[in-house]
């Protein structure tokens, strides 16, 4: 089904996802749909207009959101995008998510040791 941009706008979130080339789309989704709902259905709905950047699979797909990587379970709502306005995302082929880099966890050196002099650490 092809929405109408003006009449369905206003309860669906607006992606406009950006690819390495800079080749962009948009597309609606519901708040309730995950960024997994999201990139199965780019990839189902691929555009002709990148058809030279085709993807080998939908589970390759990662969405970028100011900056950071958002893992497939996440959804739009939960990300507090705004219904009825454009929001900007880039689209990236990528096997894996970097790992995450909380400032909370305790760094370790090549020996295993931390390199924490004054840690808590409670079990």
């Amino acid at each position: 089904m092809v929405w109408d941009l003006e009449e369905y706008h206003h309860d669906k979130v607006n992606l406009r996802l950006i690819l390495v080339s800079g080749k962009t789309k948009e597309f609606l989704f519901y708040p309730n749909d995950s960024v997994a709902d999201v990139t199965d259905f780019v990839y189902r709905n691929w555009p002709r207009e990148w058809s030279d950047e085709n993807p080998p699979a939908s589970n390759i797909l990662r969405l970028i959101y100011q900056g950071r990587f958002l893992h497939g379970n996440v959804t739009l709502g939960a990300l507090q995008l705004p219904q009825g306005k454009t929001t900007v995302m880039h689209l990236v082929p990528r096997e894996n998510l970097p790992e995450s880099n909380n400032q909370g966890q305790l760094k370790k050196d090549k020996s295993g040791e931390s390199n924490c002099s004054n840690c808590c650490v409670i079990v």
